[in-house]
């Protein structure tokens, strides 16, 4: 314990400043979401909502292929639009700068890639309800074996 030399401690100041949460509409990503807010409003931090959708692709080059590719993207930038429109208005609510930051590609990387670029202190998701993450690893589990942040797992 130091002497009184030294920064002193400031309530509120030894948590995450910069707290990331996956986002992709299903029902524990919500409920990780509105946990993410009330944390990041305890210890007055600053959230990262990030959806991450799958990479458009044109399937087999057949009739239809093209449209579909661009029927999925519209699918991606609709669904991006609609949450970073619920997560600002709840950001809003809660009084708590919301950045939110839609990605395509693989959700393990993009959540890594965006947390190191905005220098995240903390990840929050949803638990997976897939059964076959028991086998393979959800992206809960992977985010913490990466063992890079302390990663918060709302069921």
């Amino acid at each position: 314990m130091d002497s009184g030399e030294g920064a002193p401690f400031e309530l509120g100041t030894d948590g995450p400043s910069a707290i990331l949460v996956g986002a992709d509409d299903s029902t524990t990503s919500v409920r990780a979401g509105w946990y993410a807010l009330g944390l990041a409003r305890r210890q007055r931090a600053r959230l990262i909502a990030v959806f991450v959708g799958p990479i458009a692709t044109v399937g087999a080059a057949g009739p239809g292929g093209a449209a579909l590719a661009v029927a999925k993207d519209e699918a991606f930038h609709a669904a991006a639009r609609d949450m970073r429109e619920r997560a600002e208005a709840a950001g809003a609510e809660f009084g708590i700068p919301v950045t939110f930051i839609a990605r395509r590609g693989e959700p393990f990387a993009e959540i890594c890639r965006v947390a190191d670029e905005v220098r995240a202190d903390a990840i929050v998701v949803g638990a997976s309800a897939k059964a076959g993450h028991r086998f393979v690893g959800s992206l809960a589990v992977r985010l913490v074996r990466a063992g890079k942040w302390p990663v918060t797992v709302v069921p």
